[in-house]
């Protein structure tokens, strides 16, 4: 099982903060993860393909070809910017 999690204007564009995933039996990346998300929720590809979008795993960012296993966090989020 994987909990994601969704911040900011994402979570207000996807219209939720989080979803459980079963994970399949084969291993995952963050990129499988990302495609099977779009494939479930087409509507959802713009946000989370845009080249901005930053993921972690277990609260360490990671990138596309990060595995995971099962118990683990994935968030995505935009940019943080400060002022």
């Amino acid at each position: 099982m994987l909990t994601v999690l969704f911040f900011a204007q994402l979570r207000e564009r996807l219209g939720t903060d989080k979803l459980i995933i079963e994970m399949p039996a084969e291993s995952w990346t963050v990129a499988d993860l990302t495609k099977h998300l779009v494939g479930q929720y087409p509507e959802w590809q713009k946000s989370l393909l845009a080249s901005n979008i930053i993921t972690a795993v277990n609260q360490q960012v990671a990138d596309k070809a990060q595995a995971l296993k099962s118990g683990d966090e994935i968030a995505y989020f935009p940019p943080v910017t400060g002022g």
